[in-house]
């Protein structure tokens, strides 16, 4: 099926364009009111950004959605082959896993890993009508968010026929195309929008290859009074595997050396097995009704059914067989090499009903959410190179399943005192039942169920002095449960893992002029059990987590605009923050073998920088011509908990030049070009993958840390062509 999604684009493509020139949009039509119910206006006392269809689309470059965002306050993206393949972003610090990120009002994050893999469905920014980035608690709906949330609203209709194709060409045989149509608003109510977006590359380290594809389709209907929306999006990734991290001494030899897939024959010659790789395909079908009963309410249902399926293969080098529970026969030895196939087939099956008041002086959201996630994982060998007795067909070492029932109740109110002032109250309540059976890939039992109980209340105050000036204040509790990684670590070391709560208290000044802006956000998020990084990861490249007791991440983010003249404007955001673990204790080595318990106070928290600083310099010397500089400043932190020196990530700074012509031609018709020079400085910056205490022997000397590191791209560079009518 994903084989033929170019197919299918180049066809609906064309059958969009030819129903658009037949189709009349003389019909008055009902607004398009997905915009879901996670989304808040500026009467909310929430830290928000919104980013509309314009930006979007003048930052398509990025296909993927962390790279999108990057330079929004706050926000650290990392990826470990540059820009294409994995990639991924922490707000203020706080993960992937702890963003709640919904698409229509339907939550993205897998149930099990609640992070989001934004390369298994590439571009999915693009097939964005707008984007609302909440910091903090963010607005109540399925899920919880921890840190922050991003909001995604799909395609919206066009009253007219419309269509694109776009192609980006760039550094390491990067290749970028894509195609959009929409048929506009036929004379019956009737509106049919598909976007397309396939990418390839070599990449920039030794098997860094990708090559993905998105296809997103809509059909809707809009009635006087009601809107019906059916949505499917099609994601599919082959991608090399990255995860690995290298020594540092390995990259000063080789900056583009990756070990995944490495292994050696008798006369001590290096090979690379041909298809270390991670392979997922994903499918979203996505159902909205809509119904005005009146001026003032709205209510809305919606149906969301996401399957996925994939695995990842490797090369196992000296491995031990009894970790894939087997013998060796006839070899005489415990160890051979391997090779191994993770797979994963889950779905998820979700359903939203809500109702929206809109006043004079009160407005009113509440609504239920109840998704039901099922997950499998399954092992196989694939073959053995020293067993005489190993069947060629796969062998099943490990399997386990995951049921998860999460339930979550929700109500928000904004009142308005007076023109000036309103009130803003946030309830929810969530319960969430997990149930994990079968063996890990290590051989233990993961038998586990819980059931955690959720209640996250919110509530501010909004005060708009006039109309360019307003202060918020607002405070909330946040709960959330671990993820499947955190359990399935635990259980292996006989730990127990807990749940994570947060108090985030945030204060906020906005002024807002004719050419200039300013807002400034205080915040202060206390801890009771936070799942924080430890150092090291899973054989996945995910980030083991560990809970501490208390903890916290206080912060003062500056955000401002100026436009200097009607051709130069100058936009700017800085976070200055302190992230704290209170009585931290950790074992060292720094005595030798033996182990020393230190008590460490207000350590620093994992992947929790200070400073983190994004300036934009746009200038328009003429009309079809922008000039952007670009900077990103991301300050030093450390890979684990212990603010030891020997595991800091350096502070690095990186700087692009993006550029943009546009040709507007006849009939609305327009090509627009782009060249992009991503880190101009050419700055050979690493990002911390990993870090490992240990000892090897019974020596004074024998013990170690290692790090492992992601090494980024010097300069490189895109060219982009879109033609659009």
């Amino acid at each position: 099926m994903f084989l033929n999604i170019r197919k299918m684009a180049a066809i609906a493509t064309c059958l969009l364009c030819t129903a658009g020139a037949m189709a009349q949009d003389t019909v008055k039509v009902l607004n398009d009111v997905i915009i879901n119910a996670s989304r808040v206006s500026n009467k909310a006392p929430l830290t928000t950004t919104n980013i509309n269809q314009s930006q979007i689309q003048d930052a398509k470059s990025e296909v993927s959605v962390p790279y999108m965002l990057e330079t929004q306050p706050s926000v650290v993206v990392t990826g470990e082959n540059g820009k294409m393949g994995e990639t991924s972003m922490r707000i203020r610090g706080v993960d992937a896993t702890r963003i709640n990120v919904n698409i229509n009002g339907i939550t993205l994050n897998d149930a099990e890993s609640q992070g989001v893999f934004w390369y298994n469905v590439p571009n999915l920014g693009g097939m964005s009508q707008n984007i609302q980035i909440q910091r903090g608690i963010g607005a109540s709906t399925g899920g919880t968010a921890f840190g922050g949330a991003i909001n995604m609203q799909t395609l919206n209709f066009q009253y007219r026929p419309y269509g694109s194709a776009e192609l980006t060409l760039g550094s390491w045989n990067t290749r970028v195309f894509g195609m959009a149509a929409g048929t506009g608003i036929s004379r019956k109510g009737f509106s049919f929008d598909m976007s397309y977006t396939g990418q390839t590359t070599d990449g920039y380290i030794r098997n860094g290859f990708a090559d993905q594809q998105s296809l997103y389709m809509s059909g809707s209907y809009y009635g006087e009074r009601s809107l019906l929306k059916a949505i499917v999006i099609i994601g599919h990734q082959h991608t090399g595997i990255t995860w690995n991290g290298e020594d540092a001494s390995v990259l000063d030899a080789d900056p583009t050396h990756n070990s995944a897939g490495e292994y050696y024959d008798a006369l001590g010659n290096v090979y690379y097995y041909p298809n270390e790789s991670d392979n997922y395909n994903q499918r979203r079908y996505q159902l909205y009704w809509n119904y005005m009963l009146s001026d003032s309410w709205n209510l809305q249902a919606v149906a969301d059914f996401t399957h996925g399926d994939g695995f990842y293969e490797q090369y196992k080098a000296g491995k031990k067989a009894n970790k894939y529970d087997l013998t060796l026969a006839g070899s005489g030895s415990t160890k051979s090499d391997f090779i191994t196939s993770k797979n994963m087939y889950n779905s998820a099956y979700t359903a939203n009903l809500s109702a929206n008041y809109t006043g004079t002086s009160l407005n009113l959201s509440f609504g239920e959410m109840f998704q039901y996630y099922n997950g499998n994982h399954f092992g196989s060998v694939l073959w053995c190179k020293d067993s005489a007795g190993f069947d060629a067909n796969p062998y099943e070492w490990y399997r386990n399943t995951g049921d998860k029932y999460d339930a979550t109740t929700y109500a928000r109110l904004n009142y308005d005192f007076s023109r000036n002032f309103n009130i803003y109250a946030d309830l929810q309540l969530r319960i969430v039942d997990y149930t994990v059976k079968g063996y890990a890939d290590d051989l233990f039992d993961m038998d586990f169920n819980e059931t955690y109980v959720f209640f996250n209340p919110k509530a501010g105050l909004n005060y708009r002095m006039n109309d360019n000036q307003r202060m918020y204040f607002v405070a909330g509790i946040s709960n959330r449960e671990p993820a499947r990684a955190d359990i399935k670590d635990a259980i292996g070391n006989g730990d127990t893992i807990k749940a994570e709560s947060m108090l985030d208290i945030e204060l906020g000044y906005q002024i807002q002029k004719s050419r200039w802006s300013f807002n400034v956000n205080g915040y202060a998020m206390l801890y009771k059990d936070q799942l924080t990084p430890s150092g090291d990861v899973s054989s996945s490249g995910y980030a083991l987590m560990e809970n501490v007791d208390k903890s916290y991440r206080l912060g003062i983010e500056l955000v401002g605009g100026y436009k200097v003249t009607d051709w130069f404007k100058i936009d700017a955001n800085l976070t200055l923050s302190t992230n704290k673990i209170v009585d931290y204790m950790y074992t060292d080595f720094s005595d030798g073998i033996s182990e020393l318990d230190t008590i460490v106070s207000n350590t620093n928290l994992a992947y929790s920088p200070d400073v983190i600083g994004a300036a934009i310099a746009t200038f328009t010397p003429w009309k079809n011509l922008k000039l952007q500089l670009i900077g990103k400043y991301v300050g030093a932190m450390y890979l684990d908990n212990t603010s030891r020196d020997i595991y800091k990530q350096d502070a690095y700074f990186l700087l692009n030049f993006k550029a943009g012509y546009t040709w507007n031609l006849r009939d609305n018709n327009k090509i627009e070009a782009q060249l992009i020079v991503n880190n101009v400085l050419d700055n050979h910056y690493r990002l911390g993958a990993w870090c490992e205490d240990g000892y090897w022997g019974t020596a004074v000397d024998d013990h170690y840390h290692a790090c492992g590191w992601y090494q980024q791209p010097g300069i490189n560079f895109m060219g982009r062509l879109v033609y659009s009518f």
